[in-house]
């Protein structure tokens, strides 16, 4: 079995050529409908069964699905075909080639990824073979925002195990963050600037409840951490109170960003943050509310997994060598994965420049990605 790299490194150069900005993200991004449909294509001329859910109007996700003959486990590969926004970038959709790398946006994150999944499958239909388990390859909308994509792909598809392939370089990832986007609101009374007696100060009152948020910041960093991904941490966002200069601010809002990790729960951050809104309330004139509204858990596979010793044993075939295992800070759509009941792993290959004006992904270790995919469903679906 060997992966066809003048065909990976063709269909990477195309997929980062076609603008699959996050419409959410950019006004005027390309969306996913382009891409979705070139990876379709690509797929069906593989031949695998595809289907293209779209979870909104033009938020299109792809599922191409190599079939087994029955009675194995089967495995899917994950990416996201969106990307974030080229502002800032001279050549955004150059699928330049220099040194090894391939530069363009969404080249590392994760185009790279995605390209290799394709030839992995590609290989296993070239080399004639068929497993018993069923290969499913996910390349999905809006990660790089809500995760549309997986939330709809997981509504369609259920396999046995999952490998979400974010660039981690040829490392195996076995957790990562997760985070909450919580309101903190303090209330206060609005009133004419001369009128001391009457107004309350919303603006004032956020900072008692900001001081005892930054003790909270530093505890927590303080904290035994995490031994893949380090301590929990938070940070305040953004703050917006008061209407005019001469006007005692009725509200005061901050978006706090909480970064969790394994074994915590939204239930004990929010609590954290409610307890320092009743120590303040013992001054009759505090009152604040605290109110989460975005939630993604953080996540954690076992090294036992199946699907990780079956990664395990198929990068150690490829790399020669046994692989590097870590956990990462960013959150993915793995957790997702794993909270469907779909045992994950996350793996990669390497590159830089994700978010940053200039982005590229190391071509060898595409390959190599390609390659231990290919060895991994294999070994995992009999």
């Amino acid at each position: 079995m060997n992966i066809d790299r003048d065909f990976l490194f063709a269909t990477l150069g195309d997929l980062v050529r076609i603008d699959s900005v996050n419409p959410t993200l950019a006004a005027g991004g390309g969306g996913e409908t382009e891409i979705a449909n070139y990876v379709a294509g690509v797929l069906a001329n593989i031949g695998l069964a595809v289907r293209k859910p779209e979870s909104e109007p033009g938020r299109v996700s792809v599922i191409g699905t190599y079939s087994g003959s029955g009675g194995g486990k089967s495995l899917m590969f994950n990416a996201h075909h969106d990307t974030v926004g080229v502002e800032g970038m001279s050549e955004p959709f150059s699928a330049a080639v220099w040194d090894g790398k391939l530069f363009g946006r969404g080249s590392y994150d994760m185009k790279g990824s995605l390209a290799a999944q394709i030839a992995a499958v590609k290989a296993l239909a070239d080399a004639g073979i068929r497993l018993r388990g069923d290969v499913v390859i996910a390349s999905v909308a809006d990660e790089e925002y809500g995760s549309l994509g997986t939330m709809d792909v997981i509504r369609h598809v259920r396999t046995d195990a999952a490998i979400v392939t974010e660039p981690t370089a040829l490392k195996i990832c076995l957790a990562h963050k997760g985070y909450l986007w919580i309101e903190a609101e303090t209330h206060g009374r609005a009133a004419h600037g001369s009128r001391f007696e009457q107004g309350v100060d919303a603006n004032m009152r956020m900072g008692r409840f900001l001081v005892h948020l930054d003790r909270l910041e530093q505890e927590l960093r303080a904290r035994p951490p995490h031994p893949l991904v380090g301590p929990p941490s938070l940070h305040a966002a953004m703050l917006q109170g008061g209407d005019g200069l001469s006007t005692y601010a009725a509200s005061c809002k901050l978006q706090i960003e909480r970064r969790t990790i394994p074994g915590e729960t939204e239930a004990q951050v929010v609590r954290e943050l409610q307890n320092i809104v009743d120590t303040l309330s013992a001054d009759p004139s505090f009152a604040a509310t605290v109110r989460p509204y975005f939630v993604r858990d953080p996540f954690e596979v076992p090294r036992d997994a199946a699907i990780v010793r079956s990664l395990d044993r198929a990068s150690t075939k490829i790399l020669k060598r046994a692989p590097d295992y870590m956990g990462d800070t960013p959150w993915m759509d793995a957790a997702l994965l794993q909270a469907a009941g779909i045992e994950t792993v996350v793996m990669g290959p390497a590159g830089a420049g994700a978010h940053a004006a200039v982005e590229w992904v190391d071509l060898e270790s595409v390959a190599a990605t390609a390659a231990i995919l290919a060895e991994t469903a294999i070994d995992y679906c009999g």
